[in-house]
Parts: structure tokens; C-alpha cells; sequence
């Protein structure tokens, strides 16, 4: 039985491509039934729509770093109706809520871009690179209420190298996402079997 994926993302969806590659090779026993966004031009709705994923655009209201109660209630019945077994985050730029934390307790993942609880927040490669790490990499681990605060899941480290630039560092960061995502939820999948 395949694990129902609802994927939330902001962005060009890169993990979603991934997370999706791996599903079409056969390697990963799930299937996306929806992609979410909050961003009306982001890549990774018509990324989904490539795939005949259903991609739905949200209006994100009036903040910048959450969603209204009832927009974020609005995301939970278009999962529900989905029948979505695990939320996964994919870029997406948004504190989660209630009640989205009461819907889906304990079934939403992110992967973030640093090995937590090291550097959480935006631009976490920008992060290492002031600090001087010599090694960083991504994390998965399930959502709370704060800020890539939630109990940790998996992670894959990446060295730091002389000369990195937060572009270069930031690019083999993800190529680390891009392997580590679809394993988490390979491991999720095999559990909700």
C-alpha cells in the first residue's frame, strides 16, 4: 500500500522533484496526492502538474513567516481530502500551526538545510560559512510549533571546503537533500505498510 504524500512548498521544488524521481524509479513506495503552495508562480506547482499531481495555490493572507488559522485550516481539508498519510515540507517557507500540528500530529517532516540544532532558520549555508564550520549538511525532522525545532529524524553531513561560497556550499547541501528526503520517507513508507 503506497504512503499518501501532501507536499507543502515556496519554491522551485527541488526536494519534490527529487522525492517524485524516486517514486517514478520504482524506489519509493508513496504516491504525492497533492502539492500546496502559498507562492501563485512557484515552480513546484507546475512541477506537480507535470507529474497530473493536483497543485493548489493558497493565498497567504497578511503575514510573512505564518498563515492565518483559517487559511492554514483551509490547507488541512484539501490534505484530508487527499486522504494524505504524511505531510512533507519541501521549501517551504512558512511556520506551521494549529491547526495543522493538531491534524497531522507526529505525520509532518521537514528537511532543512544545516545539521540542527545547529544554525535553524533562513539561509542556514550562510550560517556555517560565518561561523567557520568545517562540515554541515541537512537534517529531517518532524515539524513543532517553533522553528526547525522538532524532534530529529535523520542527517546527512557535508564538508565545508576552502573556498565555498554560499552558493557552492548551498548546492552540494541539496544534492545531500535530494538523497536524503525520499530514504526518511522510504523508511515511513515501509512503516505505514
Amino acid at each position: 500500500m503506497k504512503i499518501k504524500l501532501g507536499v507543502l512548498g515556496s519554491g522551485k521544488g527541488s526536494n519534490f522533484r527529487a522525492i517524485q524521481e524516486a517514486i517514478d524509479r520504482g524506489e519509493l513506495d508513496a504516491e504525492a496526492r497533492i502539492v500546496i503552495s502559498d507562492v501563485v508562480d512557484a515552480g513546484i506547482l507546475d512541477l506537480a502538474r507535470s507529474h497530473g499531481i493536483k497543485a493548489v495555490h493558497v493565498p497567504p493572507g497578511k503575514f510573512k513567516t505564518k498563515l492565518e488559522p483559517e487559511i492554514e485550516g483551509q490547507i488541512v481539508q484539501l490534505l484530508k481530502n487527499e486522504v494524505v498519510e504524511l505531510v512533507v515540507l519541501a521549501g517551504y517557507m512558512r511556520m506551521i500551526k494549529q491547526p495543522m500540528l493538531d491534524a497531522f500530529a507526529g505525520k509532518i517532516i521537514n528537511i532543512h538545510p544545516s545539521l540542527l540544532p545547529k544554525f535553524p532558520g533562513i539561509a542556514a549555508w550562510k550560517q556555517a560559512l560565518d561561523a567557520d564550520e568545517t562540515v554541515t549538511g541537512c537534517t529531517v525532522h518532524y515539524v513543532d510549533a517553533g522553528m526547525d525545532s522538532g524532534e530529529i529524524i535523520a542527517q546527512s553531513e557535508v564538508p565545508v571546503l576552502p573556498g565555498d561560497t554560499p552558493e557552492t556550499l548551498h548546492a552540494r547541501i541539496q544534492i545531500a537533500e535530494h538523497a536524503l528526503y525520499p530514504e526518511v520517507i522510504r523508511k515511513f513508507a515501509s512503516q505505514s505498510a
